[in-house]
């Protein structure tokens, strides 16, 4: 009774999941193409109305393309859990395998090389057909598969004893395996915003030191300034890769580094590229990086709670096109990490604005700070330059941005920060 409860609550969810992005989806579509006759009143004089265009085709082209690999990831979903797909992989893995720790690993390698085989056409699509046709893509076929291949390289490197640990607590830690494992999941996350900018993102980008005297004067002026201690100044080969253009920082304690990519260094003027980084130094200063991992942290406790629970359930397994006691080998912790991790997007989707609401509000603070630091106007200089090179409409769908975009719309942002300029 229960395991058909949980299938009906599944197939709601994802049917409502369906509908409510194609709904969002729509309307964005046509905002953006009402508006696409013009640019806004308060750009209209430092873009064009060819890049605005182009900046409309874009966006609806990744829309469109953004339904299209929803139907294929949601027929994907389904044919893994309710039509049986898990349960007969698991059946084939252990064919090859026989019981143990290699058959739960091995099962969880398959789902992955399956749901990557599935994937890869439309990742392979989307950089050269839509990122190539609106001038985008930088990278050839051979970068392509490269890339590909180290990353599943990495991935292997540091999935593969992650999982090993996790199956170990699951299976031997006791009822409080998945507080052992938020721990371990903890560190792991840590570890790597240290691995990521030292070891990890050289192989795949060349990192060079800022070699701009000026610049860098400029921009050390700013750190001092706001009390910002950072390891180095770094510019990333970005345009091997992509046109777009950004500027972050990596890392946490001693290992912070501040990277701007190359792209972004043609494109704008130094008391830009400071407005820029200050926005950047603003999200730092004001404790978001950390309110962040500690509501991400919080979440991934929680939701390991959950999976706790929903392990020793069948009605879990059962609702999901799996019969726990026909699973072969002597545990079902693959599996069960495997429906979690599958239908856990389904569950949580509509909270999207939540997160949302308070990444803008991050986003406004930082501006603020940037405001604070720098000449207002530069920032919004800067922005309008960024928007027109990144091809993003100055006009979405005011309901379907506040239900996926992290930063605010484009006037609102900007007029905020003329606001700030005019104080």
């Amino acid at each position: 009774m229960y395991s058909l409860a949980f299938s009906i609550l599944f197939v709601s969810f994802i049917i409502l999941t369906l509908l409510v992005r194609f709904w969002l989806a729509s309307r964005h579509i046509r905002h953006v193409l009402a508006h696409r006759s013009a640019v806004p009143a308060e750009f209209a004089e430092k873009i064009p109305l060819a890049a605005h265009q182009k900046a409309a085709d874009y966006t609806i082209a990744r829309t469109r393309y953004g339904l299209l690999t929803l139907m294929v990831d949601t027929l994907v979903l389904v044919g893994f859990t309710l039509l049986g797909g898990l349960q007969w992989l698991s059946l084939q893995v252990f064919a090859v395998t026989g019981p143990g720790m290699w058959y739960q690993i091995a099962l969880v390698g398959a789902y992955s090389v399956i749901a990557g085989a599935v994937s890869l056409p439309f990742d392979y699509y989307r950089q050269f057909g839509l990122e190539q046709r609106f001038g985008f893509n930088k990278m050839g076929k051979g970068l392509f598969f490269k890339d590909l291949i180290m990353w599943t390289g990495v991935g292997i490197a540091l999935g593969l004893p992650l999982l090993w640990v996790v199956l170990t607590l699951m299976a031997k830690a006791g009822d409080l395996w998945w507080l052992y494992t938020w721990v371990v999941w903890t560190g792991f996350q840590l570890l790597m915003m240290v691995l990521a900018p030292n070891l990890i993102l050289p192989l795949f980008n060349k990192f060079t030191p800022l070699a701009d005297a000026s610049l860098k004067a400029r921009i050390e002026a700013l750190i001092a300034r706001v009390g910002f201690a950072s390891r180095g100044l770094f510019v990333m080969d970005g345009s091997k890769r992509s046109a777009h253009g950004n500027a972050y920082f990596s890392g946490f304690g001693a290992s912070k580094r501040i990277v701007f990519f190359d792209t972004l260094l043609a494109r704008l003027q130094p008391q830009e590229i400071e407005a820029v980084l200050a926005h950047e130094l603003g999200h730092f200063k004001l404790k978001h990086i950390v309110k962040r991992l500690a509501a991400i942290f919080a979440l991934s406790l929680g939701f390991l709670a959950l999976l706790g629970y929903l392990k020793n359930q069948p009605w879990f397994y059962d609702g999901l096109g799996v019969n726990p006691l026909a699973l072969p080998g002597q545990s079902n912790d693959a599996m069960v990490l495997l429906l979690f991790m599958l239908v856990l997007p389904v569950f949580t989707f509509l909270f999207n604005p939540l997160t949302s609401i308070g990444s803008r509000k991050h986003e406004f603070e930082a501006d603020a700070f940037a405001a604070r630091h720098t000449d207002a106007r530069d920032l919004v200089s800067a922005l309008v330059k960024m928007y027109e090179d990144n091809a993003s409409t100055l006009t979405p769908d005011p309901l379907h941005s506040a239900f996926y975009d992290s930063h605010p719309p484009a006037s609102v942002r900007i007029r905020q920060l003329k606001l700030a300029a005019q104080a």
